[in-house]
């Protein structure tokens, strides 16, 4: 794989993540649960666009990158899940 293919892909994962980092920083506690669902939203959006680049058979670079995405991904879909089971939990009556 070429390095400048790789750079401007590497800017904007930097980027995602400082960005991120200031979004999350700013956002008041109270609404951190429909962040969070927007978030498992994308991360949806994720696996499906690793599955397709796992199975475009481009390099085993974009398999393997492919996967790692799958699975940050499904650990964040999964988290998230749970995370907002249990706070609705917290409403139902008991």
């Amino acid at each position: 794989m070429d390095i400048h293919f790789l750079m401007p892909l590497l800017f904007l994962a930097v980027l995602a993540a400082l960005l991120g980092v200031e979004v999350i920083g700013k956002v008041p506690s109270l609404l951190h649960t429909p962040l969070m669902s927007g978030s498992n939203a994308i991360s949806g959006i994720t696996i499906v666009g690793a599955l397709l680049a796992i199975g475009a058979e481009n390099s085993d670079l974009a398999t393997w990158i492919g996967f790692a995405a799958v699975i940050f991904a499904s650990i964040n879909v999964v988290g998230g899940y749970l995370v907002t089971d249990r706070m609705l939990g917290m409403f139902r009556k008991k």
